[in-house]
């Protein structure tokens, strides 16, 4: 084997020794990495959505759980990272779906109101014309 061979050789064992060992560090810390920014967006949608004011204390939890996913992503504990940022994303779900119902249900009732009093005034102009 020449010397040019060998120097390839060595280099290419040198990256899969380097890569490897990357692989090998942190094997969850890309799970959890994605894990807590998924449970960010879902907090902004929930916010979005107006779980503040309609799911307050559902917003309140994920919010409080994804920070407690970011210390420990901090912390490189990815398994805790993980577990919390998953339970923050459900909590913001379920806020954002609290306050979606919340906003259908006003304009529900808000729909049914107009209803009620167009039929008022289409009674009395029923019974103003008899």
């Amino acid at each position: 084997m020449d010397m040019k061979s060998m120097n390839l050789l060595l280099r290419v064992g040198a990256a899969a020794a380097v890569l490897s060992l990357a692989a090998c560090a942190s094997p969850e810390k890309t799970p959890a990495t994605a894990a807590v920014a998924v449970s960010h967006n879902a907090v902004d949608n929930a916010v979005s959505a107006g779980a503040p004011e309609l799911a307050p204390e559902e917003i309140s939890a994920a919010r409080s759980k994804m920070m407690q996913a970011n210390q420990a992503l901090a912390a490189k504990d990815y398994k805790r990272a993980r577990e919390l940022a998953v339970q923050a994303q459900a909590d913001a779900k379920l806020a954002q779906a609290k306050a979606t119902s919340a906003k259908a249900t006003a304009a529900s009732n808000a729909l049914n109101e107009d209803l009620r009093v167009l039929r008022q005034e289409v009674d009395r102009a029923n019974s103003d014309q008899q």
